[in-house]
C-alpha cells in the first residue's frame, strides 16, 4: 500500500520504510524558525536544555512581527533574540534592512525546499507546503527542544486530497480557491490532517498563488498543506536552493481519508466576512451590500509577494483611493520591495494615495502600522479575520484577494474589480 506525500516525508525523516496515520514518530528536522514574538520564549526554554544549538545553519530567527520596533517591549524582544543569534552564531538571522515577512523570505532565499521537514514557531509555517515540504507550526517549547536536538515528534496525519478542475475566470486567484475550500469544509474541516492540493487548476497557478493556498491550510485546521513538486516548483527552487533536496510525490495507490473535487470554472472572487475565514460570500453578492470600509491592507505572508502587488496595481493604475479610506501596501521582503519599485508598482500605489511600508507583519496581527479602531472595517489580503485580529474587538476584517482589495480601496466599499477596471 502506497503513501501520501506527508507520510513519505515523515517516514524518510524518522528512519522508517513506511508510516501510517495515527503513528507517533520522532523525526529529524531540516529547518526551523522563530520570530520576534516566539523566539524569546523558545530561547528561555532552550537555556534549560542546552548551551549550544544543534546546527547554526538549520535555524532562522526572523524579526518581522513588530519591526521596525514599535515600542520598548518589542525592542527588548528583538534585543534578546539578537543577542542569542550572535552568541550561537545563527547564520540565518534577519532584521532591519535584510528582514522580510518570514514565510515570504525563507522560500525566496532557498532555505526551505521540496521534501523537507520543517517546523516554525508560527502557525503559517505551513506555507512551505507549496514547495512540497511537510511544514507546520509549533509552540515555542517544541522549537526550544528542536534547537537543542534537531528533532521533533509528530503524529502522522491523515491526508485529504483536494482536486481542482476547470478554467479560472478573470480576477480569480489561488486566494479564492482556498477561501472557497474553507467556506465549504469549515475552519475545522481538516483538523490535524494534511491537505494535498492538486488538479489542473493548481498546476496552472504561479508559485506565489500556491504559497497562498498552503499558507491558509491552517485556517481549515490542517497540520500542513502540500502541493506536489512539478517543473514549475523545481525551476523556482533550483535557482535559490542553499542545499540539496529530495522532491517527494504521493504514490498512485496512496490512501486518502477523503478526496474532495471542485469544478471551479464558475468560481468568482471570494470575500470572507467577519469573524471566520469560513464565512465566505461571492464578491458579486458582497458588492451589492454597500459595506463601507475604512482601511485596506495589501500585504502579509498570504498576499504580499510581487505577483500580489502586481494584481493590486492592475486595478489601481490611474485610480485614486476613496476619500476617508486608508490604503496600506507592504511588500513582504526587501527583494519584493525593490522589484516593485524598479518596475513601477510603488509609483502606482503612491499616485493612488497609498501608504507604502517596509516589510513587516504589522497590520495582519494588529501589531502596528495599521491598527483598527472601534467600529472600523478593513478589507485585508491576509489570512485571519478573527475578533480583534487587526485591532479593536469591535472592528471588522474582510478577507479578499489583491484585486478585490484594490477595487474596494477605490470605491470605499467592498467591490469587485470589474466595477473599477472597465
Amino acid at each position: 500500500m502506497g503513501m501520501t506525500m506527508a507520510e513519505k516525508i515523515l517516514a524518510m525523516h524518522s528512519g522508517k520504510e513506511e508510516v501510517r496515520p495515527g503513528e507517533i514518530v520522532m523525526a529529524r528536522l531540516d529547518f526551523m524558525l522563530g520570530n520576534d514574538v516566539t523566539a524569546p520564549l523558545a530561547i528561555k526554554k532552550f537555556r534549560e536544555l542546552s548551551d549550544k544549538v544543534f546546527d547554526r545553519e538549520r535555524i532562522a530567527i526572523v524579526l518581522d512581527h513588530f519591526t521596525p520596533n514599535k515600542d520598548i517591549k518589542s525592542a527588548e524582544q528583538c534585543k534578546f533574540s539578537r543577542e542569542f543569534a550572535r552568541e550561537q552564531g545563527i547564520k540565518w538571522f534577519f532584521e532591519g534592512g535584510n528582514v522580510g515577512v518570514e514565510h515570504c523570505l525563507l522560500p525566496e532565499l532557498g532555505l526551505v525546499l521540496p521534501g523537507d521537514l520543517i517546523i516554525g514557531a508560527d502557525s503559517h509555517t505551513c506555507t512551505y507546503g507549496a514547495l512540497g515540504a511537510f511544514a507546520t507550526g509549533v509552540g515555542s517549547t517544541d522549537l526550544a527542544v528542536a534547537m537543542a536536538t534537531g528533532e521533533a515528534w509528530f503524529r502522522v496525519p491523515e491526508t485529504v486530497k483536494f482536486v481542482y478542475s476547470g478554467e479560472l475566470q478573470p480576477w480569480v486567484t489561488g486566494k479564492d480557491l482556498i477561501l472557497h475550500t474553507i467556506g465549504d469544509i469549515g475552519v475545522n474541516g481538516a483538523l490535524y490532517k494534511a491537505m494535498e492540493f492538486s488538479g489542473e487548476v493548481v498546476e496552472g497557478l504561479s508559485m506565489a498563488e500556491r504559497m497562498t493556498m498552503s499558507n491558509m491550510a491552517i485556517e481549515a485546521g490542517a497540520k500542513t498543506g502540500l502541493i506536489e513538486p512539478d517543473g514549475k516548483t523545481l525551476a523556482y527552487v533550483k535557482e535559490r536552493a542553499q542545499r540539496g533536496f529530495t522532491p517527494v510525490k504521493s504514490d498512485e495507490d496512496a490512501v486518502y481519508s477523503k478526496v474532495v473535487e471542485y469544478d471551479v470554472s464558475e468560481l468568482e472572487p471570494i470575500v470572507a466576512f467577519p469573524h471566520l475565514p469560513e464565512n465566505t460570500v461571492p464578491v458579486s453578492k458582497a458588492s451589492k451590500m454597500d459595506i463601507k470600509i475604512d482601511q485596506v491592507f495589501i500585504g502579509s505572508c498570504t498576499n504580499g509577494r510581487y505577483e500580489d502587488l502586481k494584481m493590486a496595481a492592475e486595478v489601481l493604475e490611474g485610480q485614486k483611493v476613496a476619500e476617508w479610506v486608508r490604503l496600506i501596501v507592504i511588500p513582504c521582503s526587501r527583494n519584493v520591495y525593490f522589484r516593485a519599485m524598479k518596475e513601477g508598482l510603488l509609483e502606482v500605489f503612491h499616485e493612488a494615495g497609498a501608504v507604502i511600508g517596509p516589510p513587516t507583519c504589522g497590520p495582519c496581527l494588529g501589531g502596528h502600522m495599521g491598527i483598527l479602531a472601534s467600529g472600523e472595517r478593513a478589507v485585508s489580503t491576509s489570512n485571519r479575520n478573527f475578533v480583534g485580529r487587526m485591532g479593536h474587538p469591535e472592528s471588522e476584517v474582510y478577507l479578499a484577494n489583491p484585486y478585490v482589495a484594490a477595487a474596494s480601496a477605490v470605491l470605499g466599499r467592498i467591490a469587485s474589480p470589474e466595477e473599477v477596471v472597465k
